[in-house]
């Protein structure tokens, strides 16, 4: 008999409860006909007939639907499958996708392709390749982090493999052909002969299919299509863009609905026009999706305590669920911001126009109304649809130098009605932040600003005001109401989760952190709080930023889950993006969840995207790691080009990773990244010291660490790459006796060689 996953109890011979069957449904796609739910559940007789009657309930409720002989969730993929392998994740596994999937069904789940060389008795597992289609069993995931399926390749039905594709950029030679210039950091130049360059033209963003790789030469390639210009405005984006197959261009059918969209009406909404709610964003923003609002609580019950509202743009009125809108708001996941544009999750008609709260015009909008104690301590919340009016758009630089006791002449007279009662509930947000305790990482962001012709100009760390704490903390409390009310309801939704430090990073960082006389606490009940005493320890010292960075990295990656763990980073149990609806989809499926179950009109969530949580929340967390991607590459890419006139000029840096092949080193000034190799850094033996993250020679001791300040000469920039490399010219320093006695012991096999620790941990994100 399945085991619940909770303290459910479930009686063999009788019919389990509808969530538990549910589950049983999901996990064994394999195993959901009547025949062997009644088998696995032990059920006979008049439990059969019992069974046979919720299975109908569920079925007419839109929670099932049969496929052949088996029940599934809608959405579901069946336990067989036929799949293309269309694309590789960032660990290089496989990635498929249904072969056949209904156009109203939203985007096709992706699969997790396992491959196994495992020797079975009639002969060794079928293996796959990209562009190949395979007929597949299915399984549920259990990671998280990736795709909401797992599969096993029974057969290759068709193989169209293509693993020789590639991007480049063509450049032409004056007796025909060329060659390819890579846009990736470990690429390599491919020589295109006469005849094989199509109508590429110099400087064209080409794909190409690797012809021949020959013992001798460059490899040879075959234009195959033109993306376009790189000499073109927007070109470095466009090549991440392409890289990471970021949909950018709206179908015609998306267009046409976003241009047939009206104004929204007042049913069911609430008339809060005369509420003052004011936006407050960067100075160059576009869409307007969030407003806020703060006063003192008139009730005698919570003396000293403030009602704090805040409303975001009411994109469920628009984007309806299986119209054209919402199937490409799925496919993109989320709006992708680059320092030259934005490449955004729905069209300009509604992010920019009807969902943008702009000033002085009607708007629809769902808004949270918070009552707080003096001490930060929430006391209630509602929820309400409404239809609103922005009292002033400001920026947060104007916000602040309000406050700061510079109003201009629109911010004067909001001093104080508006201004000044939210900064007094600010300061009493951040009384329960404090208590909270949520972690507090220093890791300033750098800001890239770009000429009109598309290039830097410069980079640089912008301040961190008040009116940014202001707008987060609220949005955080706007979040953790919504995710609260949708539990009380039991309404199913999508969680924004963030899990502790797997064991193995905590040790990690527990080694590290004893190299600095810094102690971590040991145990299962981890904190935020803990984090932050070891920051604290470290703030005003010489390695700082260098513990920021291991803190950072021993997180883990934040994702969205229909099943809740909570949010470890801010310290809160129940949390749900709800506050950016324009730009990212989960936060959509939560307003939909919230005027679903609370009854407020039009635009609710529906059964069939009920079932279909785990597939969305797996589709969009993927989404979020393509976007980040490829905004970093092209931020790469920007620093790298404004830097490939200065070849051979001396820069200060920081070491920012250590590796067993080199160091990587950071330049302050610039936010960029580059490459020293260890074969360069002299003569002595450097070995690689994961405890203490250095490199260190084996006969003078003397060697480089994790946070170094170093002094470094650029050799090398190759700009549609990325790719900066860099000659050290500090002398290494001496390192800690625990590190040069590694070298003496070492840390050795049983065959008695010594043992290289592993490469530096992957980053994480909140």
């Amino acid at each position: 008999m399945p085991a619940p996953a909770d303290d459910t109890v479930i009686i063999h011979g009788a019919v389990p409860p509808r969530d538990i069957l549910m589950r049983f449904i999901a996990d064994n796609p394999d195993k959901a006909s009547k025949r062997e739910i009644s088998k696995a559940f032990g059920l006979k007789g008049e439990t059969r007939v019992e069974l046979k009657a919720l299975l109908r309930e569920l079925e007419e409720e839109g929670m099932l639907e049969k496929k052949r002989k088996s029940l599934v969730r809608p959405g579901a993929l069946p336990p067989v499958t036929v799949l293309d392998i269309t694309t590789r994740d960032k660990d290089g596994e496989l990635i498929g996708r249904p072969a056949e999937w209904p156009e109203d069904a939203g985007v096709a789940p992706a699969v997790a392709i396992r491959q196994s060389s495992v020797g079975k008795a009639k002969g060794k597992t079928p293996v796959g390749g990209l562009g190949d289609r395979v007929l597949a069993k299915i399984f549920p995931s259990k990671d998280r982090a990736g795709p909401a399926y797992t599969a096993r390749i029974v057969k290759v039905l068709d193989r169209k493999r293509n693993n020789n594709a590639a991007l480049g950029v063509f450049r032409a030679s004056p007796d025909g052909g060329g060659r390819i210039m890579p846009i990736e950091k470990r690429g390599e130049e491919l020589q295109v002969d006469a005849g094989h360059e199509g109508q590429a033209q110099d400087g064209d963003l080409v794909e190409v299919e690797i012809a021949r790789l020959g013992r001798f030469g460059l490899p040879r390639a075959q234009v195959k299509s033109i993306i376009g210009s790189v000499a073109t405005e927007k070109a470095i984006s466009m090549i991440a863009i392409h890289a990471h197959g970021i949909p950018y261009i709206f179908p015609d059918s998306v267009i046409r609905e976003a241009e047939a969209a009206g104004p929204a009406t007042m049913s069911h909404r609430e008339d809060w026009r005369s509420l003052p709610l004011i936006t407050i964003d960067p100075a160059d923003a576009k869409d307007h999706d969030d407003a806020v609002h703060a006063e003192p609580d008139p009730s005698p019950e919570n003396p000293g305590g403030v009602i704090v509202t805040v409303a975001i743009a009411d994109v469920s009125w628009y984007v309806r669920p299986k119209s054209a809108l919402d199937q490409e708001a799925l496919k993109r996941g989320n709006s992708v911001y680059f320092p030259d544009r934005v490449v955004p999750m729905l069209p300009e008609r509604i992010s920019n126009e009807l969902c943008s709260l702009k000033q002085g015009v009607d708007r629809p909008a769902l808004a949270v109304r918070m009552r707080f104690s003096k001490e930060g301590r929430k006391a209630g919340h509602t929820f309400h649809r409404i239809m609103m009016k922005s009292a002033a758009k400001l920026s947060y630089q104007q916000a602040q130098a309000a406050i700061d006791g510079n109003p201009d002449d629109q911010t004067g007279p909001l001093l104080e009605p508006i201004l000044k009662p939210l900064w007094d509930a600010y300061r009493i947000l951040t009384r329960g932040r404090d208590r909270r305790q949520p972690l507090e990482l220093n890791m300033p962001e750098r800001k890239i600003i770009l000429k009109p012709d598309g290039t830097v100009d410069r980079v640089f760390v912008p301040d961190r005001l008040d009116a940014h704490k202001l707008i987060e903390e609220m949005m955080i409390q706007a979040n953790v109401a919504a995710a609260e009310t949708l539990e009380i309801k039991r309404q199913p939704l999508v969680y924004r989760v963030h899990d502790a430090p797997s064991l193995a990073k905590q040790e990690s960082l527990r080694e590290f952190l004893a190299t600095l006389d810094l102690s971590l606490v040991k145990g299962g009940n981890l904190r935020s709080n803990h984090f932050n005493g070891i920051l604290s320890k470290a703030e005003g010292q010489p390695y700082e930023t260098m513990v920021n960075e291991m803190v950072l990295r021993s997180q883990s990656q934040a994702i969205y889950s229909p099943e809740n763990i909570g949010h470890f980073g801010l310290n809160l149990m129940k949390y749900a993006h709800f506050t950016s609806p324009i730009r990212r989809y989960a936060d959509l499926i939560v307003h939909r969840a919230l005027v679903g179950t609370l009854g407020l009109g039009e635009g609710g969530i529906t059964p069939a995207e009920e079932a279909a949580l785990n597939d969305i929340a797996a589709e969009i967390s993927t989404f979020e790691r393509r976007a980040m991607a490829a905004e970093r590459d092209t931020v790469d890419r920007l620093i790298a080009h404004h830097l490939s006139g200065r070849v051979n000029e001396e820069f200060d840096g920081r070491i920012s990773g250590v590796t067993k092949s080199g160091l990587f080193v950071t330049l302050p000034a610039y936010g960029a990244d580059g490459f020293v190799p260890i074969s360069t850094l002299g003569r002595d033996y450097f070995i690689y010291d994961e405890a203490h993250q250095a490199l260190s020679g084996e006969k003078t001791g003397l060697g480089y660490r994790l946070g170094d300040p170093v002094r470094v000469k650029l050799v090398e920039a190759v700009p549609l790459a990325g790719a900066l490399r860099f000659e050290m010219l500090s002398e290494g320093r001496k390192m800690p006796t625990a590190t040069r006695s590694f070298h003496k012991s070492g840390r050795r096999d049983r065959s008695g060689a010594r043992k290289m620790p592993g490469t530096r941990p992957a980053r994480g994100s909140r």
